[in-house]
């Protein structure tokens, strides 16, 4: 039974931990410098336009190369549909907004005031209010005024206003939003759980090529900044302490290692499916990128600033690739 050199291993596990602490950086920035709705939609872009050209220029591209295109083609689908499957079953919340399936018929009472037809929704509830009621309080960007708030409507839902701050004490938690910080933790889950892929295509290039590895950790140790910020914000406005908002955009990092070693150990006993493999994560980074990157950074930021950001992204992978020559 073939085996793994130690320092195969460890040379993985060291590309999947850098790319994996890009959340960390992101949760250091969000914490000491809170991003505004703009600059929010912009590194959101970057991350959409580094992941869709990593997954369709490098992994597909390379498993097509390797294996031809019916590989590429069923690895690809099985990556994609998996991801759709999982999310399918596993309905979560984006933002603080919960994903609703279509057939699933709700009460009336109980479906979000946004998706209730006009005559089910109170008189006196504006058209903004609904939409506000179902985003989270606009004072978690730093780009938003109290005025535009007021001119706006209400940021936050009925039953879940936020208690009015005290002093706070940097080092301990102080929650003032509940809500923010129910959302928090779901993007901490959902985000560790995305990075798992993430791992698995570094794993995979590594076992390609230790070059091809490198130049997939890189791009994805640029993809997980604004990641980070996406988890460390709410829970840093909700009154998590900076030092704890900031570990838990760390640690959702870190499950990239697990994700890397595990690809690491079955394709050195099934070499054969290394092509396979690069093509399944881009299948699924390709379905993560359109269901949740780009539709959160279209909505919680500028749709031109993360059009441009998508734009940034894609020729950061192409400068990236003509450097390591992959």
């Amino acid at each position: 039974m073939p085996t793994i050199q130690p320092n195969v291993i460890a040379n993985i596990l060291l590309l999947s931990l850098v790319a994996g602490l890009g959340t960390g950086l992101g949760g250091l920035i969000a914490v000491l410098r809170k991003p505004g709705r703009r600059s929010f939609g912009l590194l959101m872009g970057m991350t959409a336009g580094v992941m869709i050209t990593l997954s369709f220029l490098e992994l597909v591209n390379k498993a097509w190369e390797l294996a031809g295109f019916m590989t590429a083609t069923l690895g690809f689908s099985a990556g994609a549909f998996c991801m759709f499957f999982l999310d399918f079953f596993a309905p979560h919340v984006r933002f603080g907004e919960a994903e609703v399936r279509s057939s699933v018929k709700q009460p009336a009472t109980m479906q979000p005031a946004r998706m209730r037809p006009a005559r089910m929704r109170p008189a006196n509830m504006r058209v903004a209010d609904v939409q506000a009621a179902s985003m989270p309080p606009a004072s978690m960007w730093a780009d938003v005024k109290a005025s535009d708030d007021e001119e706006d409507g209400p940021a936050i839902e009925p039953g879940h206003e936020a208690v009015q701050a005290a002093p706070r004490n940097p080092g301990r938690n102080h929650i003032t939003d509940h809500r923010l910080l129910k959302t928090g933790i779901l993007l901490t889950i959902g985000i560790s759980i995305h990075n798992l892929p993430e791992g698995i295509a570094v794993g995979a290039g590594f076992m390609h090529a230790p070059e091809f590895g490198f130049f997939i950790a890189t791009a994805i140790l640029l993809h997980n900044i604004p990641e980070g910020i996406a988890t460390a914000l709410p829970l840093f406005k909700s009154g998590v302490c900076k030092m704890d908002s900031f570990r838990a955009a760390l640690f959702s990092g870190l499950t990239e290692p697990i994700g890397a070693l595990a690809a690491a150990l079955f394709l050195s006993s099934f070499k054969n499916l290394i092509p396979f493999a690069l093509a399944f994560a881009g299948g699924v980074m390709v379905f993560i990128t359109l269901d949740e990157l780009i539709p959160t950074a279209r909505e919680h930021g500028h749709q031109h600033t993360t059009a441009i950001g998508i734009i940034f992204g894609a020729i950061f992978v192409f400068l990236l690739s003509g450097i390591f020559g992959v």
